[in-house]
């Protein structure tokens, strides 16, 4: 294949066929383009941008380009949920075990970080030996037997997108709507979903920045989601400020911990957690509404089930389960801890996600180029959340890092990271709308 045609093709803005999309990736898949030629045309869709035949092409040979999971016969449908990604956000953590307790299967197939949002591999990787590394076969029989499994693609999986991901990180190419939807249906159909709900971001530290642009992409995977059988919708949800109260690997592993115990995680987390399983029982037909769906995973939640079940997919996946005890237990795992207090009184007006999420990146939370190494322990809690009061000397974070001078340098970004008014501010919805095909 003349591949070069192609990116000038694209560059030119001119339309490519379903054939040649797919010769693409076979081609890229097996080594014979190399990743300078696939950055350009990259770049190439991202100033251009694919139509939806040339989307749903792309998105069907990256999902062809490897295995897909199949399943024994099962009255618990196959469901998942994804986020677009956002500072913070770790709902996928304590949401798999609340959907397996809530008698489903959840085959979540994950991502690493991207830009300055983190990835829930990575967050994963913090607990001690818990592995995201499953072939399909073992994949299947954890779903079977615990029924969930957070990992990443197995080897034979979505291949193509393996290499898409990674290079789109570090190319400046990740806020593209076809990208975005290839990359994420791709895996989802590859997971022989029933059905599927998507969070999608907007705002200061989302790709998309704008409530239209996060409209745009919802319904572009969701019309595509559905053409392709898989029932799906998608809720759009603000990304001004971190979602929870942490941000950082380790540090979100604790809150999700906390959000499964109902004890201290922030009201935004399992707001967000209940919301998707509610979707969820709705879609599936397992709760005629969402009143009732939501009445029901708040009462799962509660129970105490999701947190056991956690346990057990930990377990079921390598999980050094008394060293995750140990590690629970203490106050932090990084070297160097300081805080950040409130100068003045009132009220926390805003609290820059894109600033948090920079500043954990900086501190080695994310990766700046493709081969860079996570560090688990370092990122920021306490986060104070927007509407909350505050008087002189109140924490409006906490920063853990690896040594004194750049934890300090740190936390003087993060202070300029918070807002305080005099008066409460005016603050929406956490859910602003819900996309349904």
């Amino acid at each position: 294949m003349q591949f070069l045609p192609l990116i000038e093709a694209k560059r030119d803005g001119g339309t490519l066929t379903a054939s040649s999309l797919r010769d693409i990736v076979t081609a890229y898949t097996g080594k014979a383009i190399p990743d300078y030629q696939m950055a350009a045309f990259l770049m190439a869709v991202f100033f251009r941008g694919l139509d939806r035949a040339e989307t749903a092409a792309l998105t069907l040979a990256m999902r062809d380009s490897g295995d897909v999971l199949r399943f024994p016969p099962d009255p618990r449908p196959l469901v998942d949920k994804h986020s677009t990604g956002g500072v913070g956000d770790k709902v996928s953590l304590p949401l798999a075990p609340l959907l397996a307790c809530l008698g489903f299967r959840v085959p979540m197939i994950s991502g690493r970080g991207l830009g300055i949002t983190g990835g829930t591999l990575d967050k994963l990787e913090s607990i001690p030996g818990f592995t995201t590394a499953l072939g399909s076969d073992r994949l299947i029989e954890i779903v079977q037997e615990a029924g969930c499994v957070i990992c990443g693609q197995t080897e034979r999986m979505v291949p193509a997108d393996k290499g898409l991901y990674a290079l789109r990180d570090v190319t400046g190419t990740v806020a593209s709507i076809p990208l975005i939807v290839a990359s994420i249906l791709s895996k989802k159909l590859a997971e022989g979903l029933d059905a599927l709900v998507l969070d999608v971001k907007f705002g200061a530290a989302a790709f998309m920045p704008t409530l239209e642009k996060a409209r745009e992409l919802a319904q572009a995977m969701v019309t595509l989601g559905h053409q392709c059988g898989l029932r799906t919708r998608a809720l759009l949800t603000p990304m001004d400020a971190p979602l929870g109260r942490a941000a950082g690997n380790w540090l979100e592993v604790k809150e999700a911990v906390a959000c499964l115990e109902a004890s201290s995680a922030a009201k935004d987390l399992t707001e967000l957690v209940l919301a998707c399983a509610a979707q969820l029982l709705v879609q599936s037909g397992r709760s005629a509404s969402l009143e009732t769906a939501h009445e029901t995973a708040t009462a799962c939640l509660a129970s105490g089930a999701p947190r056991r079940k956690w346990d057990q997919m930990l377990a079921a996946q390598g999980a050094d389960l008394p060293s995750v005890y140990e590690r629970l237990a203490l106050d932090h795992t990084a070297p160097s801890v300081a805080e950040i207090r409130a100068a003045t009184g009132g009220f926390v007006a805003a609290c820059d996600a894109r600033i948090i999420g920079e500043v954990v990146r900086a501190l080695g939370g994310g990766r700046l180029t493709k081969d860079d190494v996570v560090n688990y322990e370092v990122g920021v809690d306490r986060l104070a959340k927007p509407g909350e009061p505050v008087t002189p000397g109140t924490v409006l974070a906490r920063v853990h890092g690896l040594d004194a001078s750049q934890v300090q340098a740190a936390c003087a970004r993060i202070a300029a990271a918070f807002l305080i008014s005099d008066e409460p501010p005016t603050l929406g919805s956490l859910i602003r709308e819900v996309v349904c095909p």
